[in-house]
């Protein structure tokens, strides 16, 4: 690797982790009578505003060791865990683009720019939906309008194949939804479910989905058996995980678990049940 495309891996990397920062804000004050434009950042439990220097991603946690220089409070791990996997995202779509177009150009940065706005638009439900259940409308059906614009653009030979799989993938969310009453699946699940299968197709949609359960059914898991573990010490270390009160019948938010199976799908493009050959054959 050169040393110009070194720097500029570093520099979308580090695009990512400011677009990471922002997103932090924007899933944490949403809602609220914060304004995510003027109002400036500010430790939440002495109400310091944050200097420049305290607002560098990754780097002023670890700086800081976690802690306000002020109050010495602790920062919450989120704020670098979200930079350093939005701009580890950035970075393997720039990777998974410029590999695909070898130069720099018009088309190449039309995608990017495409590509790094629908994962940013994810990874903002999947914060938000983590602490709040719920995903706000404005995102997914950004998502969906998005999602469906693509069609037009990378997919129109096949159309009719992409604009169909969005109903079908969103059909068993809402089957879901509606047998359960709404108690094993939110709609915004269902919403969120249109926009993937315009998004990733019909194949693409319907990995994405299993890789959602599994990693979902397998977090859950392990969760209780942690839960389970941690009662057995005294005042046990699951009041620090935030598990004292997790059994089998805990809402446990899906989106998180979507937006990752949306990743793994998109990224992987592995079709390890032979899908791709099957619909070939079919179709």
């Amino acid at each position: 690797m050169t040393i110009t495309m070194l720097i500029i891996y570093l520099s979308v990397f580090i695009l990512g982790t400011l677009i990471g920062s922002f997103l932090n804000v924007l899933s944490l004050r949403w809602g609220t009578n914060l304004s995510i434009v003027t109002k400036r950042s500010h430790c939440p439990q002495c109400k310091k505003t944050l200097t420049s220097s305290e607002l560098i991603p990754i780097f002023s946690f670890l700086w800081q060791r976690g802690r306000c220089v002020s109050c010495r409070a602790r920062i919450s791990f989120q704020y670098p865990l979200i930079e350093t996997l939005t701009g580890l995202v950035f970075l393997l779509i720039f990777n998974f683009q410029f590999s695909i177009f070898n130069e720099f150009s018009i088309s190449l940065i039309f995608n990017l720019l495409y590509f790094w706005t629908i994962f940013s638009i994810l990874i903002a439900i999947a914060i938000y939906d983590f602490h709040h259940k719920i995903i706000p409308d404005p995102w997914v059906f950004a998502f969906i309008g998005l999602s469906f614009l693509g069609i037009f653009i990378f997919h129109i030979s096949s159309f009719m194949f992409y604009v169909v799989a969005g109903p079908i993938i969103a059909l068993f969310f809402f089957l879901i939804w509606f047998l359960s009453k709404g108690r094993a699946m939110g709609f915004g699940d269902v919403k969120l479910a249109l926009g993937i299968g315009w998004f990733l197709g019909l194949i693409g949609g319907i990995y994405a989905t299993l890789w959602a359960f599994w990693i979902g059914g397998t977090v859950a898991i392990f969760l209780l058996i942690l839960k389970n573990f941690l009662s057995t010490l005294p005042q046990k270390g699951a009041l620090f995980l935030g598990l004292k009160g997790l059994t089998i019948k805990s809402e446990i938010p899906f989106g998180p678990f979507l937006v990752l199976g949306v990743a793994v799908a998109f990224f992987l493009e592995w079709d390890f049940i032979g899908l791709k050959l099957v619909f070939e054959l079919i179709f």
